[in-house]
């Protein structure tokens, strides 16, 4: 059953780009985007991880919390960090892919013609109770934090 805005966030427990299990009750009491994207270091994740880069001064001082969710593991996900200086959480969903499910962020994609599961650019609002405040689908990548900002109406 696909989620709506109002229902209570899937919990869950991943790991981060050190291998430390993160949860998302850790952010209980925050506004939370919880962005699943493709792959590191393609073209459209990261101009979407450089928005959210762009933005970060705005973003922490209105107490919201960026997770960014891929299949790629913790080594991926470092040098991605390191490499565009990414100020943010990266988590990783290995197989089979629970979380992304969960968020219904994983499943058949198109892709020139070819048919084939994967992770979907999909982004959700989480509201300070931990409910779903937002959901952005097929997201545009490079405009995915300014679109957050101006919906709150934050600057």
């Amino acid at each position: 059953m696909a989620l709506k805005v109002g229902d209570k966030a899937p919990e869950f427990k991943l790991k981060d780009s050190f291998e430390k299990e993160v949860s998302l009750s850790d952010f209980k009491g925050k506004r939370i985007i919880l962005y699943f994207y493709p792959k590191d270091n393609t073209p459209g994740c990261t101009k979407e991880a450089c928005n959210f880069k762009e933005n970060w001064d705005l973003l922490q001082k209105n107490n919201i919390v960026v997770l960014g969710i891929s299949k790629d593991n913790a080594s991926s996900h470092q040098k991605f960090i390191e490499k565009f200086n990414l100020p943010f959480i990266l988590l990783t969903d290995p197989e089979p892919f629970k979380v992304s499910s969960d968020y219904d962020s994983y499943g058949l994609k198109k892709f020139m013609g070819k048919e084939y599961m994967g992770m979907m650019r999909n982004t959700f609002l989480i509201d300070t109770q931990g409910n779903i405040e937002k959901i952005y689908l097929k997201v545009k990548a490079a405009i995915m934090a300014d679109h957050i900002i101006a919906d709150l109406g934050l600057s």
